[in-house]
């Protein structure tokens, strides 16, 4: 247990600077995400409130979608998202589009959080805590984990092309890139329960007092 909680702590140790430049990477996505909810203007914000409202109706009214197919569909999308990471990291040429995802996902959380705020205020500010931030503790660290992986393989299958030592020693870390990846998807399971059954009942029970 000492051994393999060493590696990691050398691990990230040797690559701090990538782990560094993807939690920036995904803050500035959140910080996008906030710009374009202040920038748009007032028929824009009324437009998606009216879907919001619409959502928080049906919320009220009982016709919320049900745990489990919460739950399906997160893990889905999780897991999808975590392949294609997978995927990238086994290409040099995939390395842009791991940094683009990861942003895009930091600019979504900021968009969703920005708007539901800017639009309810401290309603808002409790709706998006209960609803949108206990599976974003998990999952956040998760994908910026998943990027950072991809980001270290996809950099040394690049050196190894260069110096042309593409022998043997590329399996190991391939072996510890899959198990890494396999260990994510389950705290990926775990995010997803977490929206399903924790966060989504807070939510409709918020929204139930509220409307």
């Amino acid at each position: 247990m000492y051994t393999k909680k060493a590696l990691a702590i050398n691990h990230v140790k040797e690559h701090a600077t990538i782990y560094i430049f993807m939690v920036i990477l995904f803050l500035t996505g959140i910080i996008f995400g906030a710009i374009i909810v202040n920038s748009m203007n007032f028929v824009q914000k009324q437009d998606l409130f009216f879907y919001l409202e619409r959502f928080f109706g049906q919320v009220s009214d009982n016709q919320h979608i049900e745990n489990k197919e919460i739950l399906k569909d997160s893990f889905f999308y999780h897991a999808k998202y975590l392949l294609l990471l997978f995927i990238l990291g086994l290409s040099v040429i995939g390395l842009p589009v791991v940094w683009i995802l990861l942003f895009l996902k930091g600019l979504v959380v900021g968009f969703s959080v920005g708007f539901i705020v800017n639009q309810l205020g401290l309603k808002g500010l409790l709706l998006a805590s209960l609803s949108i931030a206990p599976q974003n503790f998990l999952i956040i660290p998760i994908y910026i984990i998943a990027g950072s992986l991809s980001m270290i393989f996809s950099l040394t299958l690049m050196k190894k092309l260069f110096t042309r030592k593409l022998t043997n020693s590329v399996f190991q870390p391939f072996g510890q890139y899959i198990t890494v990846f396999m260990l994510l998807l389950v705290f990926a399971l775990l995010a997803a329960l977490l929206e399903a059954f924790v966060a989504n009942e807070a939510m409709s029970s918020l929204i139930k007092s509220l409307y």
